[in-house]
């Protein structure tokens, strides 16, 4: 009887289990949509209902006029937590779907920059203004460049090239800014614009407008002063020519034609002979007849996507692809369990160093050139797999209407060639006593942004064992400038004139745990020396190693500094649930990274990405610190309408507390010659890893059906044990697995 009772009871806990994870899959997929991107219908009702609204007098983006109020940008505007966590955890009514919305006020007496929050979507009824820590507002001359300023820049352009038209054409071989067919001249425009609040001027420098045109810079750089929203009014402040300066287009050009500076004269441009081009060339040591090896799924995929709803292996989230910033994931589970409420991308930086104007005044803040936005197609077979899941985009930023990015997104599993673990356990006679093994499969969640002239590749990668990595690969073209005499102390000649530039990139991540539930805590583990009498040996000592945990009670002691020395472990957990073994259910933070602060603390760029100080910070989650940045820091770093620093400066309380870690990674580039014709990924990869820190009573990979189990029997025959198809499939191999695992001497 008692036996009977007990099978029953484990009968009835079973069935509660799974009816649990049921209702708790269905509860994550209902409440997915919640974080899903605006739709094509929904951007337009946006556009439209603020359109109609006459006390904004709005008018097309796109029209020419500075002095016009238009709509910069719409994305989705994320929902409370504490009201999204009702439909994800009990299943209620999610939140009413709500918009951001950027509207450049241009034609009023105080020109600025304010941002809406649109509600009820798809048919949104009401606004309110958006506001900021501090009630800060946003300078007008902190909006980033559109495509009318961009075409205004342009015409000025045109005016001081055609001053200049005979030193360009000579100085470039050939090339000219107007005028031109196949020989034009290009150029690029650097931020932040100025060197102080409120101003609005841009070094700009030329280059020859070829395939890979950042490579050929021709020496010529001028600044801009754009401020006006009269664009008759702006004028030339200063002019660079071969590391010389000028006060003006007239006296550069009145100098050069009197002789009187040491003139540039570029090689004629051969096409046969483009060294920034991806055609190949050189000696190829690989067969060009046959393809190298591809991806297959023999059955077809094992991964679900339903909308922005992925499952796969256990794991559960949704995903949206911010238009602002970029690919972010929400409602993170294991086995139905939350991990994480939110894992997403902050920002990305690039800071340079030169000799050039152009180059010592580059410091890109790539949310400030709407990063999120410039996910373009991505190609079946380079990109990702052929085998992937590709997903469309859309966007509505600095345009009239949504724009649609095809296959700007893509969902894949990928095998990494390395097995998630594996033991051959040999019995020392030539034989063994088995082999067991796991191949390594993993999901993938893939998106890139193209930002000017470097590509990143953003993944999210998710592990069976639990495991979630997050990385950014750098590639695309290097940052060059007009090599100078002095060029070399900040980087390398990688072509006659041209001067790759040293930089340095940072990535910056959110991270909101919910480990367990909302009330999580931080410590750092490292280690201490011990030494002490051997207890077996009382003559001799011990020396060894000691666990050291360190418990971070407040924002100020969990934000840990670069240059100082950094705990090896970062442990979040959750003291009120413990797994099996009477552990603290909880994740560490790992970091793949080579990342340094890119300026000193106190210089006032460094005000614009105060986050940039510290590789780790954790703080307290609020709906009011969404993001560690802003689209407007790129333009004005000097007060910026974000400042991480305000994040930690209250310095609360971290235990039991819903924490949110705010991860920085990222690498020193000092550019070099294999960098032409541009920047590859590997060694230019890096990110951190979520893993469990005995969040599971076991590695729940053990789950998996994949697993190969090989012992021999008593006539030393290999005997195989899996739970999977004993043939791949045609496409791989028709004939079974098979292992010896034998040895002998020969």
């Amino acid at each position: 009887m008692r036996v009977l009772h007990l099978l029953l009871f484990m009968l009835v806990g079973c069935g509660a289990a799974r009816v649990r994870r049921s209702r708790e899959r269905d509860w994550a997929h209902h409440g997915a949509s919640m974080f899903a991107d605006l739709s094509v219908r929904e951007l337009k009702a946006v556009r439209d209902y603020l359109h109609k609204l006459p006390e904004l007098g709005l008018t097309d983006a796109r029209s020419m006029p500075l002095t016009k109020n238009s709509i910069l940008l719409i994305e989705l505007h994320l929902p409370r937590k504490h009201d999204a966590l009702k439909a994800l955890d009990r299943g209620q009514a999610k939140p009413p779907r709500e918009a951001r919305v950027v509207v450049q006020f241009g034609n009023q007496a105080q020109p600025n920059v304010t941002e809406y929050v649109v509600s009820a979507l798809p048919f949104p009824h009401s606004h309110r203004v958006k506001t900021f820590k501090r009630n800060k507002s946003i300078p007008f001359e902190s909006r980033p460049m559109t495509f009318v300023e961009y075409n205004h820049m342009r015409r000025i352009l045109e005016k001081i090239t055609t001053q200049a038209r005979t030193l360009l054409f000579e100085t470039s071989g050939g090339f000219s800014f107007t005028n031109c067919t196949d020989r034009c001249l290009t150029f690029t425009d650097i931020a932040p614009r100025g060197l102080n609040v409120g101003e609005r001027r841009s070094w700009v420098m030329l280059q020859k407008n070829v395939e890979g045109y950042f490579m050929h810079p021709i020496g010529f750089e001028v600044l801009v002063n754009h401020k006006d929203l009269d664009s008759e009014k702006w004028f030339v402040e200063k002019v660079w020519y071969n590391d010389q300066y000028f006060d003006s287009m007239e006296e550069l050009v009145r100098k050069y034609e009197d002789g009187e500076l040491v003139k540039v004269q570029l090689p004629e441009h051969d096409e046969e002979d483009l060294f920034s081009t991806y055609i190949p060339r050189g000696k190829s040591n690989s067969a060009s007849d046959i393809h190298g090896p591809k991806f297959v799924q023999p059955q077809g995929p094992r991964y679900h996507v339903d909308g922005n709803f992925i499952e796969y292996s256990g794991w559960s989230f949704a995903y949206r692809v911010r238009s602002s910033a970029g690919l972010q994931i929400f409602d993170l589970r294991f086995n139905g369990e939350r991990i994480a409420y939110e894992v997403g991308l902050q920002e990305a930086i690039a800071f340079y160093s030169g000799d050039t104007p152009a180059a010592m005044q580059t410091k890109f803040i790539d949310s400030g050139w709407a990063m999120g936005t410039s996910t373009f197609e991505l190609a079946p077979g380079i990109d990702c797999p052929e085998i992937a899941t590709f997903v469309d985009l859309y966007h509505y930023y600095d345009t009239d209407k949504p724009v649609h990015y095809k296959n700007a997104l893509c969902i894949f599993e990928l095998n990494t060639g390395i097995p998630l673990r594996r033991h051959f356990n040999t019995n020392n006679m030539g034989g063994y006593n088995f082999y067991g093994g796991l191949e390594n499969n993993v999901l993938v969640l893939r998106a890139t942004s193209t930002v000017y002239n470097y590509d990143y590749i953003w993944d999210f990668i998710f592990y069976q064992n639990g495991v979630m990595e997050s990385k950014v690969s750098a590639t695309g073209y290097i940052h060059a400038t007009f090599l100078t005499p002095n060029g070399l102390n900040y980087g390398t000649k990688v072509y006659n004139h041209v001067l790759g530039n040293l930089h340095t990139h940072l990535i910056h991540y959110k991270v909101d745990f919910d480990i367990s539930g909302r009330e999580n805590s931080f410590e750092s583990i490292d280690l201490k020396y011990v030494n002490f009498t051997n207890p077996w040996s009382p003559n001799d000592y011990i020396v060894q190693s000691k666990l050291h945990r360190t418990q971070h009670a407040t924002e100020r002691s969990a934000a840990f500094r670069f240059g100082k020395k950094m705990p090896r472990y970062f442990h979040f957990y959750n003291a009120n649930e413990k797994n099996k073994w009477g552990h603290h259910k909880g994740y560490r933070i790992q970091l793949n990274s080579h990342a340094h602060s890119v300026l000193p603390r106190g210089v006032k760029e460094e005000k614009g990405v105060t986050w940039s100080r510290y590789p780790l910070a954790v703080t307290r989650h609020k709906d009011s610190e969404t993001s560690s940045t802003s689209m407007y820091n790129q333009n004005d770093p000097w007060d910026p309408v974000v400042s991480f620093e305000d994040y930690i400066r209250d310095n609360e309380n971290l235990e039991n507390q819903d924490l949110v870690a705010w991860v920085t990674v990222g690498f020193l580039h000092v550019p070099h010659s294999e960098d032409i014709p541009n920047t590859a990924t590997p060694g230019n990869s890096v990110g951190f890893f979520l893993r469990p820190f005995n969040f599971f009573d076991e590695d729940p990979s053990l789950a998996s059906k994949s697993t190969v189990i090989v012992r021999q029997d008593k006539a030393g025959n290999p005997v195989v044990q899996r739970w999977t198809p004993a043939r791949v499939g045609h496409c791989v191999s028709d004939q079974p697995f098979s292992y010896n695992g034998t040895y002998a001497l020969v």
